[in-house]
């Protein structure tokens, strides 16, 4: 692989012009694609296998017309202090704007008569309106939602307090300025870390140019395939990650054979012969991590893991092209004046012993205080995870100031917190002989059940065959009660279909977020199995070595239960909430945990690729154990850490989502690439070689023998460039 690399990085600085004119021609492709492309349509949110969805098949089926996955909004009216929302009044203002509501967008199917519907609290202060649409909350237009609030808003000016929940006014998430401020801060890391503005350019240009080919192809593809919102943020957040460190890693290199005294064009493709073969298994690993979502079976997550995993492998193809074409347009210029300087002297000055060095040599000194110490240290954090709740959140965890926030809040005040994730119990009944009599016993079973407030009388379609019965619990829809109460009217519907042959099943928002937080954890195991057994078996071919790899994983579980731990320290304890925007805590999202699994994972083992592999190549070139951990530190230690802060700003600017699930992910990613690079990757992962010692590189000869030779060392390019020099002759330069 070295070798084919070496070859690809020398033609793609030769043919510099016209490498540069491909990726140009394709982002533009790409973005006349994505400005051109129709407007995404409904993108549905499906589990297959659950009995939610199930339920929602059968709405389909059953109620013809009536749009089961639509849009919905409450419109919640509270009278001012001292009235009553049942005066002549207030009532008339509720019946006009009720009646606006249902004329204001041709999507809408209906806007009920809070009167009519008796959705008055009892003192008879609030009331609520629920207005159903035609199509999903992603297939309304802003028209649609600008006459939602244009009927609120002229409400609102008759006195009454007028606010809005549900899905409907739900639009695309922002991310603020927040994002803009980790670019800044990694363009800043460049700098520091290249000491040359070209230098530090580049990584963020090809970056830049990746994520724009895959953002706008996802864009350009949304309405063909069925994408939603968070599929582009996430191919963002991963691509401009892992396209910046791809980058930095090939860059680092060019320099440093530069520095060894080779021309620019052999120095370019030594680098992508090199480190462009970590950059190549480390991307692999990121796309095994993501492509392996579809384990889960949810669509959604399905297509933004294979989204994300895309712009990853555009990130890598632009590493081993695109870059070695801008470094020969680049010229000296990669290394800043004083580097340049010292590359002119005919006397080179002894190189001085870096951080990196420093760092390695301790932990050498000391490996079981340094180890036993990261490891307490992240156990400690990982004490959080023993609490976890998971859930999908609802309007309950929206900021304060939202209306759909303070349209939850009425609701709770005036009719109980079940009110905001009321259930929908579908019972069929075309098998059962006296169809009315098992719905009635439906009714009154579930009625009876523990943890419900009210059950609405049946509704029956016109063929009579099936009948919906609102169940609204006691509890708010995120807790465990809520919870408690589904599981336990499914157990009773097994006893009733045994007696009458009525199928009872439980749908609704909140019966569905129960489901999805259940298929999610029967599927952490396999996925888990099927991620990490595949990347070990990867890097078991890189590293040729059983034990580097099994350090790895055990590492990346250690990091991502730690990451989990502050998650949930933050999100659902409310720990130092305020700095990170928590408003109000709450259950964690319920694919977060199998999303940290997969993107950190793939993460993490980009900091092993880059960093065992330099270890490695000089442990086959012949140095010590113990050497070969301090030469991969004195060359690979600055770029890592300035890889990982990088990645960290980048992660964290997406704290400033207004969207939650987005927020949560942006924080879990960044303080999960934190611990994993800072306390596993270069303070665990010396200490455990160290240990070790050549025990760490051993390899049972039956299994060297079956194991491909991918030549991630770069032995093969000392044929391909016909360097003959032995490797005593070659010294390795500090970047």
């Amino acid at each position: 692989m070295a070798t084919f690399l070496y070859k690809l990085g020398k033609l793609a600085f030769r043919r510099r012009h016209f490498v540069a004119l491909i990726w140009v021609a394709l982002l533009t492709l790409a973005g006349v694609g994505a400005a051109s492309a129709p407007t995404a349509a409904s993108s549905s949110f499906s589990i297959p296998g659950t009995e939610a969805q199930k339920a929602f098949d059968l709405l389909d089926q059953r109620f013809p017309g009536s749009s089961a996955d639509g849009a919905t909004a409450r419109v919640v009216f509270q009278a001012p202090d001292g009235e009553k929302i049942t005066s002549a009044a207030n009532k008339a203002e509720v019946s006009k704007t009720v009646a606006d509501l249902g004329s204001g967008s041709k999507e809408v199917a209906a806007a009920a008569d809070p009167f009519a519907a008796k959705t008055v609290s009892k003192d008879g202060t609030i009331a609520y309106s629920s207005v159903s649409y035609k199509v999903s909350s992603m297939e309304l237009t802003d028209a649609d939602r600008d006459a939602l609030q244009k009927t609120v808003d002229e409400a609102r000016d008759s006195g009454l307090t007028v606010e809005v929940g549900g899905d409907a006014l739900q639009a695309m998430p922002e991310t603020g300025a927040t994002e803009i401020i980790g670019v800044a801060i990694a363009a800043v890391v460049l700098v520091i870390t290249f000491g040359s503005l070209v230098a530090a350019g580049l990584p963020l240009l090809t970056a830049l140019i990746g994520v724009g080919i895959g953002v706008s192809s996802i864009t350009a593809l949304a309405n063909a395939l069925d994408l939603g919102t968070t599929t582009s943020t996430l191919a963002m957040m991963i691509g401009l990650a892992v396209g910046i460190d791809y980058a930095l890693f090939i860059v680092s290199r060019f320099r440093a054979e530069l520095a060894e005294g080779h021309d620019r064009e052999e120095a370019a493709g030594r680098a992508v012969g090199t480190a462009g073969s970590a950059v190549v298994f480390a991307g692999l690993t990121v796309v095994i991590a993501l492509v392996g979502l579809a384990v889960v079976n949810i669509p959604m997550l399905t297509k933004m893991g294979i989204a994300a995993a895309g712009t990853v492998a555009i990130a890598v193809l632009i590493a081993l092209t695109l870059i070695p074409a801008l470094l020969g347009y680049a010229g000296k210029r990669v290394h800043g004046r004083k580097a340049r300087k010292v590359l002119a002297a005919e006397e080179k000055p002894e190189p001085k012993t870096n951080m990196g060095t420093r760092w390695a040599r301790f932990v050498l000194r000391r490996p079981v205080a340094v180890l036993l110490t990261a490891v307490v240290g992240l156990g400690v954090m990982a004490v959080p995870v023993s609490s976890l709740e998971l859930g999908l959140p609802d309007d309950g965890v929206q900021p304060t100031d939202t209306t759909q926030r303070k349209a939850y809040d009425l609701l709770s005040d005036g009719f109980g917190p079940g009110f905001n994730g009321p259930l929908v119990a579908v019972v069929d009944v075309k098998h059962s002989q006296d169809p009315k009599d098992a719905v009635a016993r439906v009714s009154k079973d579930i009625a009876a059940t523990d943890g419900v407030k009210t059950v609405t009388p049946p509704a029956f379609n016109k063929a009579g065959d099936t009948a919906t019965i609102t169940v609204v619990p006691s509890s708010k829809p995120s807790s465990t009660q809520t919870e408690d109460v589904v599981h336990t009217i499914r157990d009773k519907g097994a006893d009733i279909k045994a007696d009458t042959r009525a199928e009872v099943l439980v749908t609704g928002t909140t019966a569905m977020n129960i489901d999805v937080s259940q298929k999610l954890n029967d599927a952490l195991v396999p996925y888990l199995a099927l991620v990490v057994g595949l990347a070990f078996l990867l890097l078991m071919v890189v590293f040729r070595s059983v034990l580097v790899p099994l350090k790895a994983a055990l590492g990346f579980l250690l990091s991502v239960v730690a990451a989990l731990g502050a998650v949930v320290a933050v999100y659902q304890w409310g720990w130092l909430g305020s700095l990170f925007g928590v408003e109000q805590t709450g259950p964690i999202m319920s694919m977060m945990p199998i999303f940290m699994v997969g993107v950190v994972f793939g993460l993490a083992m980009d900091y092993e690729v880059f960093l065992v592999t330099r270890m490695r190549e000089a442990y086959v070139h012949g140095e010590r154990p113990a050497q070969a951990i301090v030469t991969g530190f004195r060359h690979g230690a600055r770029v890592v850490t300035a890889a990982a802060v990088i990645m960290i700003a980048v992660f964290a600017g997406f704290i400033g989502s207004s969207e939650q699930m987005v927020k949560m992910i942006g924080f879990g990613l960044a303080i999960a690439v934190f611990f994993d690079a800072f306390l596993v990757r270069m303070t665990i992962v010396p200490a455990v070689l160290a240990l070790l010692g050549k025990r760490a590189w051993w390899l049972p000869k039956w299994l060297d023998r079956i194991l491909p030779n991918v030549d991630v060392e770069g032995e093969g390019l000392k044929t391909a460039s016909g360097d003959d020099s032995t490797e005593e002759d070659r010294e390795l330069a500090r970047v």
